[in-house]
């Protein structure tokens, strides 16, 4: 018997900010968030969200992972090279958060959302705006992400602000851009209508 594996989308911040709009997205797109995930920086360990995705409802399952500026390999980072190589989770895609430890943690990104929406080859700040290296993102939860085999890594500014262009109250649409992009990579959105199509018939 095939061992089912949970759709996860694995997103590199985790303060107050960061959770109440991921809880929105996931909601929007269907999905569910592991609230308890949040914190800054991350208090459970890779077992402990386990766990808790398996336990979720339904799919995709948003985690959150925060290692507040903490230079190497952190609680966060440690915690998200579980789930991410978990034999029972399936990563769709990461959102690399950017943050302002420039001198810090760097990642690859395979494609970045400035503030404004649009698709960019740069990294962004934290801020959204387009940086001058192609293909990278700085950020403190970052370090251990080209480690990792998964479909998409996005790129963009802090979570829920970015000059209130992210904000909630007007639905959060940069991190929803990059969660329907992940979604759309991934091969996500055409399972889940080939599955809902073979439960008609």
């Amino acid at each position: 018997m095939e061992l089912t594996r949970r759709k996860v989308i694995l997103v590199t911040d985790g303060d107050e900010y960061a959770l109440k709009t991921i809880e929105y997205v996931a909601k929007e797109v269907g999905g569910r968030c592991i609230s308890k995930s949040m914190g800054n920086p991350t208090t459970l360990t890779g077992e402990q969200i386990v766990e808790l995705i398996l336990q979720a409802p339904n799919d995709p399952v948003f985690v959150m992972f925060d290692d507040s500026g903490y230079l190497g390999e952190g609680a966060g980072e440690r915690a998200l090279k579980y789930v991410a190589k978990h034999n029972q989770i399936e990563v769709l895609g990461i959102i690399a958060v950017a943050s302002k430890t420039h001198q810090t943690e760097w990642s690859r990104v395979d494609i970045s959302i400035d503030r404004d929406g649009n698709l960019t080859q740069y990294g962004v700040d934290k801020s959204g705006i387009a940086e001058y290296d192609i293909g990278r993102i700085n950020g403190d939860t970052v370090y251990c992400l080209d480690e990792l085999n998964v479909p998409i890594i996005v790129g963009i500014g802090d979570i829920g602000k970015m000059a209130r262009k992210d904000d909630i109250r007007r639905g959060a649409p940069i991190t929803k851009q990059a969660v329907e992009l992940i979604l759309e990579r991934s091969g996500y959105n055409r399972t889940k209508s080939k599955n809902e199509d073979s439960n008609l018939s």
